[in-house]
């Protein structure tokens, strides 16, 4: 019987195995660019196309629905890391841990050196929140108007800001793109931020150098009104003075400490938000039950009862810094992360990413060549598409197995999409984050983005280390993948 339902199903043709794949880049351009669709539904409606082909290969609806819970299994661990994101998030914000880093770090700004500043404050703010939109929107935008009264070059400036704000983009464990090119390849998240490090320490000192070269004559006494603004706002609507402003750090040194010890991420990020309410409680006099409203629903001013500044006339760059967190706010990526997975379940049971991958391998006979492959279709995808998470999910499902076949680790690939993905999408004109920080900051894409090192540097040194052999994981026998590697190589022998 198995046999005969073996020889029912039809091996896909390179047409057929192609063709999910334009579909998709043709309906999400579509609907995303000139329809405006939720790209939520578009996902659907690419999931039923490659299901329609599926079956027509000779598989069943049972076959399809396995192979996408199978997936989806695979991906949940990661999945409720990213609803405890949120979570902690909130935790965070209603003990007055990220207000406090926000404080100090705006404390730092020198006008000296407006532009290099302007990169380390987003760094420190987006890696704390794990948000590039939030540290661009808020704190960003304030040293857009520092920048402007002091005479600075904007452009300079807004690619600072923009390279600052997804550098946390891309290495913060609270930051979506992280976490969704951990599930998209199937990695350990922090094994994944760690080799990171390896591109990114040397795009950020690249970075560095560059700012402060370009700002080394520039000067002025301009006022930092906006600034100080937020950092008096900031002071009055939390208790950040010392000796509590250490007690206000503990929460996100139990993560660091968490994660250099490598313990398991959900226990670390409970304590950590479990230590955060603690505080809100007997430091910021909030109530237990707002704590709990800031970790389901997200931080609301109106959650501050006993202050004594008046809460409609604070500007809006706090009030946008604050509200937010929340396990809800991280629902919309983990439902885009179910629908996505109903794609590339049905596209793997149809054999087309095998067919296609066969093709292009031919030609792929080193690390370096794939990672060159990967990174180039990276950029190409996210220039088409314009949007990160489908792009992690498309490319990640595509290359996986590959590189498990080849005696590399995934967090190979997902650094890769990383380095072409997450941070090259804020230089895509057209894409929603190129849109939003423009809009944000006042400065056209292509003006800002020759400015925004961060950005593709991270692509130059993947494909140098990738040819060299530097900073590449090889799967071990003590690998969580080594079994999965000899199972693929059994199969392909």
């Amino acid at each position: 019987m198995n046999e005969e339902r073996k020889r029912e199903i039809k091996k896909p043709s390179l047409f057929v195995s192609v063709l999910p794949l334009i579909f998709m880049l043709i309906v999400l351009f579509t609907g995303l660019m000139i329809f405006k669709v939720d790209i939520k539904i578009l996902l659907l409606i690419c999931a039923a196309f490659t299901v329609c082909i599926a079956l027509y290969l000779g598989y069943t609806w049972k076959d399809v629905e396995n192979e996408i819970v199978d997936k989806l299994s695979k991906a949940f661990p990661a999945i409720m890391i990213l609803i405890c994101v949120g979570l902690m998030i909130g935790a965070w914000v209603v003990s007055g841990t990220i207000p406090f880093l926000v404080y100090i770090g705006l404390q730092i700004i020198s006008p000296k050196f407006i532009i290099v500043t302007s990169f380390l404050v987003t760094v420190i703010l987006s890696v704390s929140t794990g948000t590039s939109w939030g540290a661009a929107g808020t704190v960003g935008a304030a040293l857009m108007s520092v920048a402007a009264g002091m005479g600075a070059p904007l452009p300079a400036v807004a690619g600072a800001i923009v390279a600052g704000a997804y550098f946390g983009d891309k290495m913060s464990p609270l930051s979506d793109s992280t976490n969704m090119s951990a599930i998209a390849t199937n990695t350990n998240l922090y094994q994944h931020i760690g080799h990171m490090f390896y591109t990114t320490v040397p795009g950020f000192i690249v970075s560095i150098v560059v700012y402060i070269l370009a700002g080394l004559h520039f000067a002025s006494s301009g006022e930092i009104g906006q600034v100080d603004t937020i950092i008096n706002t900031l002071a009055g609507l939390f208790n950040l003075s010392m000796p509590i402003g250490f007690l206000l750090l503990v929460p996100p040194v139990i993560v660091i400490i968490g994660s250099l010890c490598k313990k398991p991420t959900i226990p670390v990020m409970m304590i950590s938000s479990a230590v955060a309410v603690v505080i809100a409680v007997a430091v910021q006099g909030f109530s237990f039950t707002d704590c709990a409203a800031s970790m389901v629903s997200g931080f609301k001013m109106d959650m501050f009862v006993n202050t004594s500044l008046n809460l409609d006339t604070i500007i809006p760059e706090v009030s946008n810094l604050l509200q937010r967190g929340g396990m809800s706010s991280m629902m919309n990526t983990a439902l885009m992360a179910f629908c996505a997975f109903g794609f590339i379940g049905a596209l793997t049971l149809s054999g087309s990413l095998d067919i296609i991958l066969s093709k292009i391998m031919k030609h792929i006979h080193g690390t370096g060549q794939l990672i060159t492959l990967t990174v180039i279709l990276g950029v190409l995808v996210i220039t088409v598409i314009g949007e990160a998470s489908v792009t992690f999910l498309m490319i990640g499902g595509l290359f996986r197995s590959e590189y498990i076949k080849r005696g590399l680790e995934s967090k190979n690939l997902s650094r890769s999409l990383e380095d072409s993905i997450t941070v090259v999408e804020p230089l895509v004109p057209w894409s929603l984050a190129g849109v939003y920080m423009t809009s944000t900051l006042g400065v056209p894409t292509a003006q800002y983005a020759p400015w925004a090192c961060l950005c593709y540097t991270g692509i130059i040194f993947a494909i140098i280390w990738g040819f060299t052999g530097f900073g590449i994981a090889k799967i071990k026998p003590t690998s969580d993948s080594y079994q999965e590697y000899l199972e693929l190589n059994e199969n392909n022998s």
